[in-house]
C-alpha cells in the first residue's frame, strides 16, 4: 500500500525554507516587525539581545524566520558551544602574554588630554600598559600642562609622555607644548579636532565623518549631521567606543602617536 504524508498542504503553499544563522556576537541583523537593527551581544534562553549604534538594547524571541540579514529572511539559532579561546594578541596588536600580571607601576606616566581620548587609549592599549607598568592619567587641558610637568619633574628614570588633541604649529597650545618638551618629556598630538575622528568610519557604520563649519561645537554638529542624538554626546561616544574592538578600527595617525609615547616612557 502507498504511504501518504500527514501534511496535506500543497507544495506551492508551503513556505520556502530559510537559512539558519548562528547568533554569534557582533552579527548585525534587523527585526522586521519593529525595524530595530543592531549587533548581537548575547543569546540565551530562546532570546537574542541586540544593540543598535546608539547603545540601545532590545531583546527578541528567536522565532523561525524572525530576522533579516542583509535583507534576507533568516532564522537565528544559538551558536554551538565552544571552548573559550585565549587571544594570541591584545587589542593593540601586541603578542598577548598569557597569565601575565600587571607590573608594578613605573615612575613614568602618560597623560592624555580629554576623557574620551583616555578611554580609547585604555580600551586598545590597556593590556599592554599594565604589562609595562605604565599608568595613564587624564589631562583636562593643555593650559594645565606646565604645572603638571613642574610637579612631576621628569628625569631619566621618570619619563613623561603627553597626548593632546589637534596640535597645530603656531597656536597657543603648540607653544605650551614646546615649552615643556625636553629629553625626558615628550608631547605629541594627533591631527583630529576630536578623537571620535580617529575611529575609522566603517567601524561605526558611516561612509565618512562629516565636516563641521568653524564656530560650531564639533560633537554636536556631527551628531546632527548623522541623525544621532545631539543632546547626549556622552552616550553617543559610549556607542562609538563599543564598536572599537582593536587597533584595526583606529586611524594610523593616532596609532603612531600612542605607540611613540609608550616606547618613549618605557625606554631603558
Amino acid at each position: 500500500m502507498r504511504q501518504y504524508s500527514a501534511d496535506l498542504t500543497p507544495p506551492w503553499k508551503k513556505p520556502k525554507p530559510v537559512p539558519e544563522v548562528a547568533a554569534e556576537p557582533g552579527l548585525v541583523v534587523e527585526e522586521p516587525g519593529t525595524g530595530f537593527c543592531g549587533a548581537v551581544i548575547r543569546c540565551e534562553a530562546g532570546t537574542v539581545t541586540l544593540e543598535d549604534r546608539f547603545g540601545k538594547h532590545r531583546v527578541f524571541p528567536m522565532e523561525p524566520r524572525g530576522f533579516l540579514l542583509e535583507g534576507r529572511v533568516v532564522t537565528l539559532v544559538r551558536p554551538a558551544a565552544a571552548a573559550p579561546a585565549r587571544p594570541s594578541r591584545t587589542a593593540s596588536g601586541s603578542v598577548a602574554v598569557p597569565g601575565a600580571r600587571a607590573r608594578v607601576a613605573r615612575a613614568g606616566r602618560i597623560y592624555v588630554e580629554g576623557r574620551h581620548d583616555a578611554e580609547l587609549v585604555e580600551k586598545v592599549w590597556g593590556d599592554d600598559l599594565r604589562v609595562e607598568g605604565v599608568v595613564v592619567e587624564y589631562l583636562g587641558g593643555v593650559d594645565d600642562l606646565p604645572a603638571i610637568v613642574a610637579e612631576f619633574a621628569p628625569g631619566p628614570d621618570a619619563r613623561l609622555g603627553v597626548l593632546v588633541d589637534h596640535l597645530v604649529p603656531g597656536t597657543k597650545e603648540w607653544r605650551i607644548a614646546e615649552s615643556v618638551t625636553s629629553g625626558h618629556a615628550l608631547v605629541v598630538g594627533h591631527p583630529y579636532i576630536d578623537v571620535w575622528e580617529a575611529v575609522k568610519p566603517a567601524a561605526v557604520g558611516i561612509d565618512a565623518w562629516p565636516r563641521i563649519p568653524h564656530g560650531q561645537d564639533w560633537k554636536t554638529g556631527v551628531c546632527r549631521a548623522l541623525g544621532w542624538p545631539s543632546d547626549n554626546t556622552g552616550a553617543v561616544w559610549q556607542a562609538i567606543l563599543a564598536r572599537v574592538g582593536s587597533y584595526k578600527d583606529l586611524e594610523p595617525e593616532l596609532l603612531g602617536r600612542v605607540e611613540e609615547l609608550i616606547d618613549f616612557v618605557t625606554a631603558p
